[in-house]
């Protein structure tokens, strides 16, 4: 399976996309007004301490606080971090201050998320200066892989005087012991260099910041069968193949600065990939088809047979669709950087072995995914509970905002519910004020229908107030936006 990483970069925002055999799989947007801070590690000022939520809010500088649960709050083992129970309070103090690090970005209302337990990434490592354990990606399953890596890291350490644990990413897979001795001693530069920046600033500071998207892409997006980097902006192409030379000089022959007139991001059919994974709608190729809905409690996902109907039977015509729907669905959770609670309605399925073998594709297909997810298996009604970790906003929270007509909530009230509002509140007003008329201002489709289909109503409702009742269009109001004015 060939891959790609496109990297598509202006004065506004940075985008890149990974391309496999011709189909977009993954799709990141920074922009630069507001850039991701998951991995920035900042000096902050605990502002609020909650002990009924076991939680504290600390100033890091930024438009919202940060949150900080006792739960990801570093405890020397000295003092018994073996998953003893603590208190908030035993950690914080409202003035103190503490260096911690972004987990999550902020989220619609909501602050950062951090952390105390420190760690900075390299290539093929990531370092925590702070605990003591060596540990290994689960994505790297091979055992004798997994044994070579952990000699290697050990042998690679023996001869340094360091502290702290590392975690083996995937990307160290085939990679010998000098070059993870190599990262071994950029990371200690790296956190020596935080360690000294965080004990001379003060409260609220940024200390460290994580590489920019594009740069990030070439650290955490490593594939094994990766053919081309593209990118259209100069500068970045010197930028990545200085980084490439430092870090994986067997990449600086895939790099490649694109600059054809047509757009980078069209050549490949990018453009309107993204603008499909902003739609509810997902088609099958059978003609079946996926309703996605987000919303803030969690992601909803329907299967549909659609045009879809089969050769044999029924039961074979909906096990072939969920099955399909399998590999889509692992897809758009990543294209659209789905998060948090997701429900999957899978069409009903009778037979046992169908829904274990539906689970196991799905499970197969999350397999890919760099993100955290964990699955329930299927319930007898067809549907399937699954997490996935969110540390950023989705695709569509990220280009899109709440209608301003319809407040997000995907609908309005009919011409028809809106008439009859009017009407209620003219018969309420009549009561209320002594006047010779009333002046109704609204939208051009509520209008019409007034002096139409319900004027009836209206003449009926003249005779019983005995006022005039006169209207007037007001072509920017929105459906279920009016005023009545007395006269």
């Amino acid at each position: 399976m060939s891959s790609e990483i496109l990297i598509n970069i202006t004065p506004m925002e940075t985008r890149v996309a990974l391309v496999e055999n011709g189909v977009l799989q993954d799709v990141m947007v920074e922009r630069t007004s507001s850039r991701g801070i998951v991995g920035n590690i900042y000096k902050g000022k605990v502002v609020r301490v909650l002990p009924g939520m076991q939680a504290a809010f600390v100033d890091i500088g930024l438009e919202k606080a940060g949150f900080i649960h006792v739960d990801d709050i570093h405890k020397p083992s000295a003092t018994g971090d073996n998953g003893a129970s603590w208190d908030i309070v035993q950690c914080l103090r409202e003035g103190q201050s503490v260096v911690a690090q972004v987990i999550k970005d902020p989220i619609s209302t909501k602050g950062a998320r951090l952390s105390t337990r420190l760690t900075v990434s390299s290539r093929y490592l990531v370092y925590m200066p702070e605990v003591d354990h060596l540990g290994i990606s689960q994505r790297i399953e091979d055992e004798a892989e997994r044994e070579r890596l952990i000699n290697g890291m050990e042998q690679a350490l023996a001869g340094m005087e360091t502290r702290g644990g590392y975690i083996i990413r995937t990307a160290a897979e085939g990679v010998d012991v000098e070059e993870l001795g190599k990262d071994i001693q950029y990371l200690h530069r790296l956190w020596s260099h935080v360690h000294d920046k965080a004990g001379q600033v003060q409260a609220p500071a940024t200390v460290y910041e994580d590489l920019p998207l594009y740069l990030r892409s070439m650290r955490d997006m490593p594939q094994p069968l990766l053919e081309k980097v593209r990118v259209d902006s100069g500068e970045a192409y010197a930028k990545l193949c200085d980084f490439a030379a430092q870090f994986n000089p067997d990449m600086v022959g895939l790099i490649e600065c694109y600059s054809a007139d047509r757009p980078l991001f069209y050549l490949y059919g990018v453009e309107d990939e993204i603008s499909r994974a902003l739609e509810k709608k997902v088609p099958l190729k059978s003609g079946g088809y996926l309703v996605i809905d987000q919303t803030e409690a969690m992601t909803t996902i329907d299967i549909n047979t659609g045009a879809f109907v089969g050769k044999r039977n029924l039961e074979e015509t909906i096990f072939k669709t969920n099955l399909e729907a399998t590999a889509t669905i692992a897809r758009q959770l990543r294209l659209r950087n789905l998060g948090g609670i997701i429900i999957i309605d899978f069409i009903d399925m009778q037979d046992p072995e169908h829904r274990r073998q539906v689970l196991r594709a799905l499970e197969k297909a999350l397999s890919r995914d760099r993100a955290k997810t964990a699955v329930v298996s299927v319930s007898e009604l067809g549907l399937v509970e699954m997490t996935r970790k969110r540390t950023s906003e989705s695709l569509g929270q990220l280009l899109c905002e709440a209608c301003p007509v319809c407040d997000g909530k995907g609908s309005l009230k009919s011409a028809e519910t809106v008439c009859y509002e009017i009407l209620r509140e003219l018969l309420r007003e009549a009561r209320t004020f002594e006047c010779e008329g009333f002046l109704v201002l609204a939208a051009p489709v509520v209008i019409d229908r007034l002096l139409d289909e319900d004027s009836a109503y209206v003449a009926d409702l003249e005779g019983f107030v005995g006022r005039t009742i006169q209207f007037r269009v007001e072509s920017m109001y929105s459906r279920d936006q009016y005023d009545i004015i007395p006269i």
